[in-house]
């Protein structure tokens, strides 16, 4: 499941984990024209973790979900 909010100046993708137990905390994505946000919650150390991705690293992983194993370089 996920929800998807748009903002003043983001765009906001909840993905929640709804299969099986034990289930992951929710990935919060936020989307900006120069970046691209990811926060999760960590119970363990009761901290949200960040990571930042350039739009181009955005568009070289969702490319990659969609191909085999290798080495490439995006046009």
């Amino acid at each position: 499941m996920f929800t998807i909010e748009h903002e003043f100046d983001a765009t906001v993708v909840t993905l929640v984990d709804d299969g099986a137990a034990p289930l992951q905390e929710d990935v919060c994505v936020h989307a900006t024209e120069s970046a691209i946000l990811l926060n999760q919650y960590d119970p363990r150390t009761d901290k949200t973790v960040s990571i930042t991705l350039s739009p181009e690293q955005w568009r070289d992983l969702n490319a990659a979900l969609n191909l085999p194993e290798g080495v490439y370089r995006a046009p």
